[in-house]
């Protein structure tokens, strides 16, 4: 792909970039990623590894609040994205969910669905074209803008451009608000359309909603979710969910107060099972959407609001379009009668009015979804956190809509208000202030889980994939660098994944299962018990298992053995409770210590020739899970240090402000902390960086040696090493892994000698960037004060994700050679440990809330 600089990333960013119809005047907003609407891709990333997931890039951010599933649009203009179901992912357009718009200056009149034109229904796609009857947006080509959408999580913006005469442009969002941990949970979109009439005659108009029920659809029909594993090693379950069941739906009409609406109903099980429930569109009456300017499609009274509660999306579409392409009207009808199979059904809605010469209209339309219920294994399931507020039912999807249209301008200048100090900072450049916002996507569309709360988890229970590929919950690792943007935003769910982990810790799962990594070695089956009492999981499970409760799913590497696990867990801890916006939480520090001290005893049984520093033992036991270590490795053993010093600073903590006696504890972390200290620099510095480890000679300079000194630094605790040490290890890691491999364009690659060669040319994990690393090792380059080097790391992973197609499905890992690996990847997420080191942890509106 071409490698664009950071000015003309930014340029790109601003909306300012090559095709910009003539006369128009839309731009978008700043601190936004922006793209000509519907312009493809040259030439977009691709996926390294052809088991892993690559829908292509046209990707938007999600709708929808955490853990309640959630919708995409792509800057198309389609409806691609359904995460409906807990942790599982189904991609495709669905073309009758979609708006149009009807423009007439009473001697010529225009129609468009609001979306470049599909290929298929991913419903049916052996049925071909569909909707046949219905006219398509035309696509931006390099010559001619048509539109531009723009995205800065959770806000987007669709600009209509050069089409029809009136200027046409649609804002979405959900209430994203940190430390609100009840409207962060809706099941909720707003679209927020904005229409004006620049011209000298009046523009009839008429806005069209459709959307298809698709109530029922998302969940596992595959009863037996049968594990296998991918040519990489990794395990992954069916997948097969009901798309396209329509047997007992309907849809009808609901009128509330303020609301005028379509319902979208299917059969309720006893109790209501995953998938059930209730879509609602809504608009508000039609008086309050007239204003000055502003009347019925005839010049007088209100804005007209019309409904048609059930049309066929299988054929050509004919039925509503044809109406609507003549004069703006659909079907007035309200025609509930419930499906049978193979009987799809649509709805619509629509509003009508007459725009006089420069006049503005805003119309507000609510999508709102009720699927209270996510089912994991087969008699496990969990409600979401938002029937906390609407109850488990199913069916308050309408109650949910007409909070949003009463309260969407209040939950819009809440946005404005969080995300201002993130736009002010003009020292941070525009596009790494643009990633801030987006990459918070992945809470959303990562898989998220929400439970709704109880006496031991007040805000409930939550968690996010590590990815879609790699399906289990809140890998520890990965999250040691993922969660900074959770606990800077809403610190009580770090809380709660934490309290997740403390659980797990003491518990133990016998059960043997084979080991992926000796399968891609040619070493035939190799079996270890899936979970050692003491032993920190790597994660919390998956989504067709149990998730929080049985963990360490992952089965590629035996994690039991792993000597990052329970150092990042202590790191973690005592960070979300020195650090948290709403101040130290001593009940959460005395609730995570047990489980603490149990995983670090378990570490250091770990040390074979009693140095005092946990020995990794050849197979690949940490993080970076292709990669043998032998012996102390800088990586393991400066985390194992700083986590040390953590565990003594909560002994201390809890006993000074508790009453808690630790001094055994105490005794024995410093025992060990001193035999550490006393033998890590003497058996990994080589004179100017840390040897990856002591055993294997493996002469490469590893980017990631000191996540531990960076980590202690970060917490106020003593460094794990020198500080001229530090800054050697970094200014080798700078002209070796970055400026060393493709020039600085790509990013930090993860090991290479000294001279920036590669030790293997065709290694796997030593030659990708990964963008959740760079973006920690960005945080500690600013924390020792060399900002220019955290700002180009930082800028280099941007360009190459937002410029290359990987926007809101950003990945784990990007190569040389134009692939990725792993998207929708959590550790991204680390970009927030930037902010943390840039602003000091300058605290964002909201967040220190109590939930």
């Amino acid at each position: 792909m071409a490698r664009f600089g950071l000015s003309a990333l930014r340029s790109l960013l601003r909306g300012q970039g090559s095709g910009r119809s003539a006369g128009s005047s839309w731009q978008a907003p700043a601190a936004s990623w922006s793209r000509p609407f519907g312009l493809g891709w040259e030439r977009p990333f691709t996926v390294r590894y052809a088991s892993n997931l690559d829908d292509g890039p046209n990707h938007g951010a999600p709708l929808g609040g955490f853990g309640a599933g959630c919708i995409g649009r792509g800057p198309d203009g389609s409806f691609n994205l359904w995460h409906l179901d807990g942790g599982e992912h189904w991609f495709g357009t669905l073309p009758d969910c979609q708006f149009a718009l009807f423009e007439s200056d009473g001697e010529h009149s225009r129609t468009h669905a609001l979306a470049v034109k599909p290929e298929r229904d991913a419903s049916r796609p052996e049925a071909g074209e569909p909707l046949g009857a219905w006219s398509w947006y035309p696509a931006s080509s390099a010559e001619q803008r048509t539109g531009t959408y723009a995205a800065r999580y959770p806000l987007t913006w669709t600009s209509y451009e050069g089409v029809f005469d009136a200027d046409v442009a649609c804002e979405a969002f959900s209430p994203i608000l940190p430390g609100d941990y009840q409207r962060s949970s809706y099941p909720v979109v707003v679209f927020r359309w904005s229409l004006t009439n620049p011209t000298d005659q009046p523009l009839d108009l008429s806005l069209l909603l459709s959307w298809r029920n698709t109530t029922g659809w998302f969940t596992n029909t595959d009863a037996s979710a049968a594990v296998h594993f991918r040519d990489d090693g990794s395990p992954e379950h069916n997948y097969l969910p009901a798309v396209g069941r329509s047997a007992g739906q309907r849809n009808r009409w609901i009128d509330q107060p303020g609301l005028r609406g379509v319902l979208l109903e299917g059969e309720l099980s006893s109790p209501i099972g995953e998938g059930e429930g209730q879509w609602c569109l809504a608009l508000p009456e039609g008086t309050e959407l007239a204003g000055a300017g502003v009347s019925g499609p005839l010049g007088v009274g209100a804005p007209q609001i019309q409904r048609c509660s059930r049309w066929n999306p299988a054929g050509t579409g004919a039925e509503l379009w044809e109406p609507f392409a003549r004069d703006g009207s659909i079907p007035d009808s309200n025609n509930d009668r419930r499906s049978g199979d193979a009987d799809p059904a649509s709805a619509a809605l629509a509003v009508r009015l007459r725009l006089a010469p420069g006049a503005s209209v805003e119309i507000p339309v609510v999508i709102a979804w009720d699927l209270p219920v996510t089912a994991f294994a087969s008699g496990v399931r969990d409600l979401r956190r938002y029937t906390d507020f609407y109850g488990a039912g199913g069916d308050n999807a309408a109650a949910i809509a007409a909070e949003a249209l009463r309260d969407w301008r209040d939950w819009r200048t809440q946005i404005d208000a969080w995300q201002q100090p993130v736009l002010e900072r003009t020292d941070i450049p525009e596009p790494l202030r643009m990633a801030l916002f987006n990459e918070l996507y992945d809470l959303a569309s990562g898989g998220s889980l929400w439970s709704a709360a109880s006496p031991s988890d007040p805000v409930g229970r939550f968690g996010v994939l590590e990815c879609l590929d790699y399906a289990w919950y809140e890998s520890l690792d990965v999250r040691l660098y993922g969660s900074f943007a959770l606990l800077q935003l809403w610190p009580e769910l770090d809380k709660a994944v934490l309290r997740s982990f403390a659980r797990t810790i003491p518990a133990a799962d016998p059960t043997p299962r084979p080991i992926g990594w000796y399968f891609t070695q040619g070493k035939g089956r190799v079996e270890a018990a899936r979970k050692v009492a003491g032993a920190t999981p790597h994660d919390l499970g998956a989504p067709n298992e149990r998730p929080w409760d049985a963990s360490n799913y992952t089965a590629y590497q035996d994690c039991n053995l792993w000597k990052d696990l329970a150092s990042d867990y202590v790191l973690q801890v005592w960070r979300t409770f020195k650090l948290a916006p709403g101040g130290e939480d001593l009940r959460f520090l005395a609730d995570c210590w047990p489980a603490a001290v149990q995983a670090l005893r378990y570490l250091k049984t770990f040390d074979a020739n009693g140095d005092g520093l946990p020995d990794n033992g050849g197979a690949p036991d940490q993080t970076f899970d292709d990669w043998p270590l032998k012996g102390v490795s800088a990586y393991c053993g400066a985390l194992w240090i700083a986590a040390l010093e953590a565990a003594l600073a909560m002994a201390q903590q809890l006993q000074l402000a508790m009453g808690l006696d630790t001094s055994s504890e105490q005794r024995e972390f410093s025992g060990w902390l001193e035999q550490s200290r006393a033998n890590f620099d003497r058996l990994l510095w080589n004179g100017e960086y840390y040897n990856i480890d002591a055993e294997s000679g493996t002469p490469v300079v590893m980017a990631d040696q000191l996540c531990g000194d960076f980590y202690a630094r970060l917490l106020g605790l003593p460094p794990v090493v020198a500080g001229e040490r530090a800054q050697s290890s970094l200014k080798a890691v700078k002209e070796a892994c970055f400026e060393g491999f493709q020039g600085g364009q790509l990013g930090v690659a993860n090991g290479l000698r000294r001279d920036g060669t590669p030790l293997d040319p065709n290694g796997t994990h030593p030659l990708e960037v990964w963008t959740g690393i760079n973006f920690g090792l960005a945080s500690y380059y600013r924390l020792m004060g060399d900002t220019s080097t955290a700002f180009a790391i930082t800028g280099a992973v941007v360009e190459q994700v937002y410029a290359g197609g990987l926007q809101f499905r950003t990945p784990e890992a990007i190569t040389g050679v134009n692939t990725f690996r792993a998207c929708h990847y959590l550790r991204a997420m680390a970009i927030w440990g930037l902010w943390a080191t840039h602003t000091g942890w300058q605290p964002i509106p909201g967040a220190e809330r109590e939930a």
